[in-house]
């Protein structure tokens, strides 16, 4: 079987920029002029923007990498067992696009042998690109980004987003306790939490409902900014991760401490 050399990190950067970007064309024509929607099998919806838009990121990183391996939100796992897969969501946050609400975004990751080392958030109608690769830091609109130096549960700004499983388990109540003793609680939810933990803005983030590829990407840039990111087990960010647990060093181990059952 042929190994790929190691990639180039700086390329692999260049090429998912220029793919977020192409599929920026697309998603601004489809918000501007409006689109119509259809509702998958999983009940979630789904436009002609996400599968344009998708369409364009391949295309555009298939160009770079064309025996990697490809996992996007509305296509098929193309190599699922290569050792370099992408991992694509055209617009996170579906739901926001089609009701006008800006707070969506375009997730590209890269994954090699189960680590990810790359990626790309490119919230294109926010005005916000955050971007990051393995050991070369954080980054949001072309300037470096670093968590908060928060330590203390009392000063800290909490945010969560997709909370339905969390509120019919055991880890609601402890939840409660954990957002009684915060300073302030946010539900921004998406990308926009994670890019203002990233920025130092907030001191955690909590979600019992995703999926791999709404948070790889910004699972990459948590950590180059210093932030510590798991499932809410404490468990490493994989294919099958279903929860998040996100923050600023000390208080993601507090925070998980309170959350163990």
């Amino acid at each position: 079987m042929h190994t790929p050399a190691a990639i180039d990190l700086t390329l692999a950067l260049r090429a998912a920029k220029e793919a977020a970007a192409a599929a920026a064309v697309v998603i601004t024509k489809y918000y501007r002029q409006g689109t119509s929607v259809s509702i998958k099998s999983d009940a979630t919806p789904v436009t002609r923007a996400d599968v344009e838009a998708e369409a364009e990121i391949k295309r555009v990183l298939k160009s770079y990498f064309p025996e990697h391996g490809y996992h996007g939100e509305e296509s098929a796992i193309e190599r699922p067992d290569a050792d370099y897969l992408w991992l694509i969501d055209p617009i996170d946050g579906t739901k926001s696009f089609i009701r006008n609400y800006p707070l969506f975004s375009t997730q590209i990751a890269l994954m090699h042998r189960g680590e990810l080392i790359l990626g790309v958030s490119s919230a294109s109608e926010f005005g916000e690109l955050s971007c990051a690769v393995r050991g070369g830091g954080a980054e949001l609109n072309g300037k470096p980004i670093h968590v908060a130096c928060t330590t203390e549960l009392a000063q800290a700004i909490v945010s969560t987003g997709n909370i339905k499983t969390l509120s019919r388990g055991a880890r609601w109540a402890l939840l409660a306790v954990l957002l009684q003793r915060a300073n302030r609680t946010r539900g921004y939810g998406d990308f926009y939490h994670y890019h203002l933990l990233a920025q130092g803005s907030l001191d955690l983030v909590i979600e019992s409902d995703v999926n791999i590829l709404d948070i790889a990407a910004l699972a990459v840039i948590v950590r180059e900014a210093g932030g510590v990111i798991t499932d809410l087990d404490g468990g490493a960010i994989s294919l099958n991760t279903t929860s998040v647990l996100a923050g600023t060093p000390v208080l993601h181990a507090l925070a998980l401490k309170m959350f163990t059952l």
